[in-house]
This record gives structure tokens, sequence and C-alpha cells, in this order.
């Protein structure tokens, strides 16, 4: 029925923030079994997905003395690429600029200048 739905998981976020692990553990149960039922209605449907996050949090929540960190860790997050094509896969490296453009280019749509990133996509021979 449609082309694109772009969903946001803002569990994992929002109680990031509060420093309280039992509920960070909460969050992420719940975003990962919720994700599972994407999944697993995109294999009935034939589609595909690119999953990410914009920034980490949960996995850096206190300090060495206990303190919780409020703000956007700095860490690395992933990009999954699920039930694309046969013989395509994600260039490493990539950066959240990089996002968009490889969205378009799963779409074959043609990126706009005033994108600054790449697609990540890579087709192997």
């Amino acid at each position: 029925k449609y082309d694109l739905i772009v969903l946001n998981f803002a569990n994992c976020d929002m109680v990031g923030h509060t420093g309280i692990i039992p509920a960070a553990i909460k969050a992420v149960e719940a975003v990962d079994f919720n994700l599972g039922k994407v999944i697993t209605k995109l294999k009935e449907k034939g589609g595909s997905a690119l999953i990410t996050a914009d920034h980490g949090n949960c996995e850096l929540m206190l300090t060495d003395d206990g303190q919780p960190i409020t703000s956007h860790s700095t860490s690395p997050v992933p990009l999954i690429l699920f039930n694309f094509e046969d013989n395509v896969g994600l260039k490493s490296g990539g950066r959240l600029c990089d996002l968009s453009p490889t969205l378009l280019d799963m779409m074959e749509i043609e990126q706009p200048e005033e994108m600054t990133g790449n697609s990540l996509l890579e087709r192997m021979i």
C-alpha cells in the first residue's frame, strides 16, 4: 500500500536520558519485541528495511561514580539492511548524512545535489 514507512521507536532515547538502568532494559526489550513484529510483517510482504539510530544513549548511562549521563553519546550506531536485493550490502564507515541518500538509492530516486552524503549501498558482483 505504501512505498515508504518511517518508524521511530523513541523508547530507548527517552528512557536513556533518565539514567535508570531497569527502565532502559525494559525500553530496549520493548523495541526489540516490536521491531521483530515489523520485520516479520516485512518478510510476509516482501518489504525491505534500513534499521538505525541517530545517536546512542542507553549503552552508556552512568558515570564511573554512578551519576546519570543524560546526554547523547558519540558511540557509533548500527545500520542494518534487511531483505533488500541479493548481492547488495552496505559500505562501512557511514555517517548520519548518508542515511537519506542510501534510502533514496534503495527507492531508485535521484539524490538532490543539496544532500552532501553518499549512498552506502554496495553492489557486489
